[in-house]
């Protein structure tokens, strides 16, 4: 009887820690909450720690940087794409230029919502089926510890040849449990649901632009008595053909996101990209394919990609297992359109800026090309940080651990300012010093130069931005990022 009420006292000493514990990180939200009556001074807090290694700085920077590299392969597979595209002349490198801003915003409209809302989820289920977990085996250890306590076990525990003959098959039969449930694939509708949303939205975005590549060109200003409309409409409908591959990879990237290995990503990104920089020199100039062959090097890579994820991810995650009514449509169509708009709005702007460039001919659209990919290279460093805000925040808020999603939005929001500055001097000096490397023609490097203040000048404020939607992902508050976008279009189209 005794055992009996030390173990009870002993289940109560933890019920009470756990409360205690979940006191104690609402005291520090709440602390937090009053750290001053202007909220963006929250930001300056501990801002001696932006740079220190510790465990959170670790843990970010194991995020952030795999994913900055897997996020930079696209951009720069494009700037590759257009270095060498810039060797068949201005007419060719502006019709691409005008392709890749009508993909690029085809693809952000479909890709964009998926993989945000993908590693929310995904983190959120697999942190409490861990925490799930864990719970079970602290109960199996006090279900052990009770039975081991108890007399009728301490009299079948006495020593017997009996018994004594049987105590190693038990052992070795508990060690295969132990060991099959170390091979048991984990269970996430969130993945299965990514990946059948991530496929069809692919084909239908491929047979969009096939089929309405004319109107889309003729959108854009390319009409088809222009120079450019040849390559552009080769470009962009050859191209096309990898719509499902880079939809489907990038839903697997939203998971693997969400378990916090952004090294996966990474791994399948190089290998394809690295087959796409060996590939354009062949198809371009040795089998004369022109800009065709960048696109089909382009499209090649993307299918080698989602190949690889797709093997990874069917040895951690039981694809099959979700019944239907588990595969949460509802959540992502609701979520997804709200993470629409925002993208819609921001895409917007640049498609807007890429139609009015082109419409000024092939020498401004391929400056316009040219600064837009450098751009977006540099400032995905706080995509890598916005990364691996959402996926650390999402956790925290599905463990209710507030103390920790606070200190990590700040820290990851003063980690992409700083970054930011760096960029500026980063990018300014290079595109100044290295914008020969993307074209010879003198009119168009003219033209580079006068974007050099506004392109290098924006890195501070566009990774802040960037860090700033992966703090509000991964506080699933994806109906703010939709209104303060929409709001900024609004207010774009009137100037």
């Amino acid at each position: 009887m005794a055992q009996n009420g030390d173990s009870h006292q002993n289940e109560n000493d933890q019920n009470g820690a756990a409360q205690q514990h979940e006191n104690d990180q609402n005291d520090d939200l709440q602390r937090y909450q009053r750290t001053s009556k202007i909220p963006f001074i929250i930001f300056l807090k501990d801002l001696r720690l932006v740079c220190k290694l510790d465990a959170l700085g670790r843990e970010i920077l194991g995020i952030a940087i795999p994913a900055v590299l897997t996020l930079a392969a696209d951009p720069v597979a494009s700037l590759i794409d257009t270095m060498f595209i810039g060797r068949l002349g201005a007419t060719d490198i502006g019709g691409v230029g005008v392709a890749i801003a009508i993909f690029n915003q085809a693809s952000r409209i479909t890709m964009y919502p998926i993989v945000s809302i993908t590693t929310s989820f995904v983190a959120e289920e697999d942190t409490m089926d861990r925490s799930a977990i864990e719970a079970q085996k602290v109960e199996g250890k006090k279900l052990e510890n009770l039975e081991e306590a108890s007399p009728k076990n301490v009299e079948m525990q006495e020593p017997s040849p009996k018994n004594a003959s049987k105590s190693p098959s038990v052992t070795t039969d508990k060690g295969n449990e132990v060991a099959k449930c170390k091979k048991v694939k984990r269970n996430i509708p969130s993945a299965t649901t990514a990946i059948i949303m991530g496929t069809l939205l692919g084909v239908a975005q491929a047979l969009l632009l096939i089929f309405a590549s004319k109107v889309l060109l003729k959108f854009m200003g390319v009409s088809a008595d222009s120079p450019m409309y040849i390559p552009a409409r080769q470009y962009l409908t050859i191209r096309a053909l990898g719509s499902p591959a880079v939809l489907l990879s990038l839903a697997m990237q939203g998971v693997f996101r969400g378990f916090k290995d952004t090294t996966t990503p990474l791994y399948a990104t190089v290998v394809g990209y690295a087959t796409n920089i060996v590939l354009d020199p062949i198809f371009i100039f040795v089998l004369h394919f022109g800009v065709r062959g960048a696109a089909i090097s382009h499209a090649i890579s993307q299918y080698l990609i989602s190949l690889i994820l797709f093997l990874r991810l069917i040895r951690e995650v039981n694809l099959l297992a979700p019944r239907f009514k588990e595969l949460q449509f509802g959540r992502f169509i609701k979520n997804g359109f709200l993470t629409l708009t925002r993208v819609i709005a921001v895409t917007s702007c640049v498609t807007f800026a890429a139609a009015l460039a082109a419409r000024q001919g092939p020498t401004p659209m391929a400056a316009f090309q040219i600064c837009l990919q450098v751009w977006l290279t540099s400032s995905l460093l706080g995509g890598g940080l916005a990364v691996a805000g959402q996926a650390i925040l999402a956790c925290a808020f599905a463990e209710k651990d507030y103390k920790k999603a606070v200190v990590t939005a700040i820290r990851v929001a003063q980690m992409g300012f700083v970054a930011g500055w760096g960029l500026l001097v980063l990018v300014g000096a290079g595109l100044y010093f290295g914008g020969g490397v993307f074209t010879s023609d003198k009119h168009v490097l003219h033209l580079m130069y006068i974007g050099i203040p506004f392109i290098a000048g924006t890195q501070p404020l566009n990774t802040l931005a960037f860090v700033l939607d992966g703090v509000n992902f991964g506080a699933s508050d994806f109906l703010y990022t939709a209104y303060s976008m929409a709001s900024l279009l609004a207010l774009f189209s009137t100037l």
